[in-house]
C-alpha cells in the first residue's frame, strides 16, 4: 500500500487528501502533518478559554465564489451547503465591494469546519506539531524528518505550506528544485498582517449596525468583524466574538514585534473606532507572516503545472508542492 504524505492542514492540504481518497481506486494511507496544534492553516478559528462555543475566524473571513469558480468548482460550493458548512452571507458587511456574480458564504462553526471537513473525508491520519525540517531520498523512498521525532519514508509527498517554508527545507529536496523552479518560487511574495480575537462574557451588547466593516481611515486596522453575528449565531448563552485585522504596513512594521505588544498597540487603535466595548474574557493575536500571496510565481515557461497550480519536483517517487483554488477574504 502506498504511503501518501501532505504536509500543511490548510485548504489546500485538507481538499487534496479529500480528493485523493475520492479519485484514486488504489489503496493508499493518507497522512497529513501540521507544524501547529490544530487543522486550518490561514482558515483557522478560535475559541474562547471560558466556552468552546464562543469562536472567532482569524484567517478568512469569508468565502467569493466568482463566476469563474462556479462555473469549474460548483460541485464543491453545494457539496458544503448541502453538509450545513457553508451558508450564504447575509449579514452586513460595510465597505465590501461587490462584483456582478459573485456569491459569498460563511462558515457557522467557523471557518476552519470546511478544512475539518475535507480531513474527516479522506480519512487521513492527522498529525499537529510536526514542523518538517529534511525531505531525503532513501531506497526509492521519502524519508522526511521533523523536529522532535523520528524519520518516516513515505512513497508520494505533496508540500502545501508557504513558499518561503519549502524553500528552508533542507536535504535532497535542495537538490530537486531546478533554477526554473527556484526563481518561480523565489518570486512569489506575501503580505504579512496580525489578526486580533476578543472574546466576551454571554449577555455582553456590541452595539453596531454592521457584521463587518472595512477601515479604510486608520494606520493599524483595516477590518473588525463582530464574528457571530457575521456567521449568524447569536445566542443568550453564548458571548460575542469581535475580529480585528490589521493594514498590511502595520503587519510588516511590527511583524517581529511580541504578539502581547502588538495586541496592545491594536487595543488602542480599537478604542477610537468603538469606544464602548466591553471589556472581553479571553484574547487570541494571530500573526500571518504568510498573510496572503501579493506576487504570485512568475511564469519562466508556461506549462499544465502553471494552470493546475502546483510544482512537480520529482517523478518518482513523487514531491509536489501545490496552491488552493477556493478564494477567500
Amino acid at each position: 500500500m502506498a504511503r501518501v504524505l501532505i504536509v500543511g492542514t490548510g485548504l489546500t492540504g485538507s481538499l487534496c487528501a479529500a480528493l485523493l481518497r475520492r479519485e484514486v481506486s488504489c489503496p493508499l494511507q493518507l497522512s497529513v502533518w501540521d507544524k501547529a496544534a490544530d487543522s486550518g492553516g490561514r482558515m483557522t478559528t478560535a475559541n474562547s478559554p471560558h466556552n468552546a462555543q464562543c469562536m472567532a475566524d482569524l484567517g478568512a473571513q469569508y468565502i467569493t465564489c466568482t463566476p469563474y469558480y462556479a462555473k469549474i468548482h460548483q460541485s464543491f460550493y453545494d457539496e458544503l451547503l448541502a453538509h450545513g458548512v457553508l451558508t450564504y452571507l447575509t449579514s452586513p458587511i460595510e465597505g465590501m465591494v461587490m462584483k456582478d456574480g459573485d456569491s459569498n458564504f460563511v462558515a457557522p462553526q467557523g471557518v476552519s469546519s470546511i478544512i475539518k471537513h475535507y480531513l474527516k473525508e479522506s480519512g487521513a491520519e492527522v498529525c499537529f506539531r510536526r514542523c518538517v525540517t529534511q525531505i531525503n531520498l532513501r531506497n526509492d523512498k521519502w524519508e522526511v524528518s521533523w523536529e522532535t521525532g523520528s524519520p518516516e519514508q513515505f512513497d508520494f509527498v505533496v508540500l502545501t505550506m508557504p513558499v518561503p517554508e519549502i524553500l528552508q527545507l533542507q536535504g535532497d529536496i535542495q537538490n530537486l528544485i531546478s533554477e526554473c523552479q527556484r526563481q518561480q518560487l523565489e518570486s512569489v511574495s506575501y503580505s504579512s498582517r496580525y489578526a486580533l480575537g476578543l472574546f466576551y462574557e454571554a449577555g455582553s451588547k456590541i452595539d453596531v449596525p454592521w457584521a463587518g466593516q472595512y477601515i479604510t481611515s486608520n494606520p493599524c486596522i483595516r477590518f473588525i468583524s463582530i464574528d457571530n453575528k457575521k456567521r449568524n449565531i447569536e445566542s443568550p448563552d453564548v458571548g460575542p466574538s469581535l475580529v480585528i485585522h490589521t493594514t498590511v504596513p502595520f503587519g510588516v512594521t511590527y511583524l517581529e514585534h511580541s504578539t502581547e505588544d502588538v495586541k496592545e498597540l491594536i487595543f488602542r487603535q480599537l478604542e477610537n473606532i468603538l469606544p464602548d466595548l466591553p471589556q472581553p474574557v479571553g484574547t487570541k493575536c494571530q500573526r500571518w507572516r504568510y498573510s496572503q500571496s501579493i506576487k504570485r510565481r512568475r511564469k519562466v515557461v508556461s506549462t499544465p503545472e502553471d494552470q493546475m497550480g502546483y510544482s512537480l519536483l520529482c517523478y518518482s517517487p513523487k514531491v509536489q508542492t501545490k496552491s488552493s483554488w477556493l478564494y477567500s477574504t
